[in-house]
């Protein structure tokens, strides 16, 4: 049933407002804006035909997500950016990544490891709407107000509820039991909502006319915050929320082929992890490989191990854990880990070594706008649902983004994975992401935006999206579309999609892997934007509900390579609005 989904999402058509999970790639005169939210895509390129640019068009569809996806991103979750400014030809990371309250010690949670997963004491710090001011403060063009319109007008008169929303539902409903304010906003009679259900949420309306008119401290001060230290019962505070602050990091860097990779720091795993295997993969000729065969998947289920290997043992918040970053995206340290691949059998082991947990739901978010500046937005709030606590009166879901420390080695999280002391619970301190919203660069210009939900698959699925772009020449649709495979080092085995043929597994099964099945690896959403031809390229994954935003399409034949760059990417800085 599940890969009968996959395949009616993918082959989705074009429809008159360019919306579009197909099998042939998206194109727009005047941006892309590609996102795992399929409701909340018509915000950000409405706001992009009005003359918005990157970080408009993602703030706006990062409150309609926050509408539409409640279960897996909202107001009460956190979120990560990579952000390129055309107007000075920087790029930079924006961390709103939730924080353990400070009453949060690690001894509690050894003793009482179940109240990590869900309820009051799993919520950590939410930051969503903190991260979406700040972004705006720094970056947005149009007024703050107009950005959150389109969200109040989902809540407020509702959105139809589609197979992907159904679905995941159905799956949480039986757990939303204990929840009951999660239950009767979310559920329908406690079952998940009906297929075309008008989905109307007039207390989270109420609340983003709030955000609307407080900004970055609509949930940090006031009657909100009230709520939030209420409804967690004192678990987070009114105090935690209002000391909470927005960081701006240096992102990671690296090198591939002939691009620049601009990827998410610390306190996320996913730029060290993709430039480091990046690195290592540099040494290869992969487009000469046969795409998707035995030798092709081991070689990068190698380079994905020993990655995995390393985000287990050095990876946390670099504000309380010292990560050796350089080392880590090192051509040097690529190399002794090159040295380590077998081409006819297992990487050996260095050490034993435990996993760390992770973020399991997220949304994700891709935007290139005509002026030149990208946005690459992931958002979450962990599991499905987060907590499960509803804020009464607010209409919004708390994270469980407790759950990504590591509590005990011998314990594991919702992912299934154990953890380390660089990872272990600490007041104030950020839980370990795979989050990996990237910008890639040519030239100092961007060029692809991608990001994916769905935990440690993001870091893998981002991976194989550009390789198979940058190595293979695949248009944005098929370089999505294209089957994926995983590792993560622990559990040690090989993830690999239904679509793989016999003879590739015998092949891996012969090298030594344990193989299993997942129907959906990820689900990456890449705007590329193609200088020689002046045009904008969009692949929205069909293995979640996802969908392109394209400024100005319209359904007549491509542009051809003559059309004249007037009003896109290659504009000067003195071209960029304020």
């Amino acid at each position: 049933m599940k890969k009968l989904l996959l395949i009616l999402l993918v082959s989705m058509s074009f429809s008159e407002d360019g919306f579009s999970a197909s099998f042939e790639p998206v194109w727009g005169r005047d941006g892309m804006l590609v996102t795992s939210v399929g409701p909340a895509a018509w915000a950000g390129q409405h706001i992009l035909e009005s003359g918005g640019n990157a970080a408009d068009a993602a703030i706006a569809t990062a409150f309609a997500a926050a509408v539409a996806h409640q279960f897996s991103s909202g107001l009460g979750g956190g979120m990560f950016a990579v952000v390129h400014s055309a107007s000075d030809g920087t790029t930079t990371a924006l961390d709103a990544r939730e924080t353990a309250p400070a009453a949060a010690t690690a001894e509690f949670y050894r003793q009482n490891p179940d109240s990590i997963r869900s309820g009051a004491r799993s919520v950590a710090v939410p930051s969503m709407v903190q991260g979406a001011w700040a972004l705006h403060q720094k970056y947005g063009s149009l007024p703050w107000k107009d950005l959150i319109e389109p969200a109040i007008k989902m809540a407020s008169e509702g959105f139809r509820v589609e197979i992907w929303h159904h679905n995941v539902v159905k799956r949480v409903a039986e757990r939303l039991k204990d929840y009951p304010e999660t239950q009767r906003l979310q559920t329908v009679d406690g079952m998940a909502p009906p297929l075309g259900w008008n989905l109307v949420q007039e207390d989270l309306a109420k609340t983003l006319r709030l955000v609307q008119e407080k900004g970055g401290k609509a949930l940090a001060l006031g009657p909100i915050a009230e709520k939030i230290e209420k409804a967690t019962g004192g678990a987070v505070t009114q105090l935690d929320l209002a000391r909470y602050e927005v960081k701006w990091r240096e992102p990671i860097r690296g090198t591939y082929r002939d691009y620049e990779i601009v990827s998410m720091p610390p306190p996320s795993s996913g730029g060290i992890l993709l430039v480091q295997m990046l690195n290592i993969l540099s040494r290869y000729d992969l487009g000469a490989m046969n795409h998707g065969s035995g030798d092709y998947v081991h070689l990068l289920a190698s380079t994905m191990k020993m990655a995995f290997e390393d985000r287990a043992a050095n990876l946390g918040d670099a504000d309380f854990y010292d990560v050796p970053v350089e080392r880590l995206t090192s051509m040097e340290y690529a190399d002794q880990q090159a040295a380590r691949f077998n081409p006819t059998g297992q990487v050996a082991a260095r050490a034993e070594i435990v996993q760390v947990p992770d973020d399991d739901g997220t949304t994700h978010i891709s935007v290139i706008d005509k002026y030149g500046n990208a946005v690459a937005l992931t958002q979450t709030v962990n599991t499905l649902f987060g907590s499960k606590i509803t804020v009464p009166g607010t209409g919004f879901v708390l994270n469980n983004e407790m759950d990504d420390f590591s509590v005990d080695p011998e314990r594991a999280n919702a992912w299934g994975a154990t953890g380390s002391a660089a990872n272990s619970v600490a007041p104030g301190k950020r839980p370990l992401s795979s989050m990996t919203p990237t910008i890639v660069l040519k030239d100092g210009r961007p060029v692809m935006v991608i990001g994916s939900p769905m935990g440690t698959l993001i870091i893998t699925t981002v991976l194989q999206t550009l390789i198979n772009v940058i190595d293979f020449d695949f248009d944005a649709q098929r370089a999505v579309n294209s089957p994926r495979f995983h590792h993560q080092w622990k559990p040690d085995r090989l993830t690999l999609e239904p679509e793989f043929p016999v003879e590739v597994r015998e092949h891996l099964h012969g090298l030594g892997y344990e193989l299993r099945e997942y129907s959906i690896i990820g689900a990456a959403e890449l705007a590329i934007f193609d200088p020689d031809a002046c045009m904008f390229w969009g692949g929205a994954d069909g293995r979640r509900d996802s969908r392109t935003g394209p400024a100005n399409f319209t359904p007549v034949p491509r542009p051809s390579e003559t059309v004249q760059c007037v009003g896109t990417a290659r504009n000067t800085a003195e071209d960029v609005p304020d």
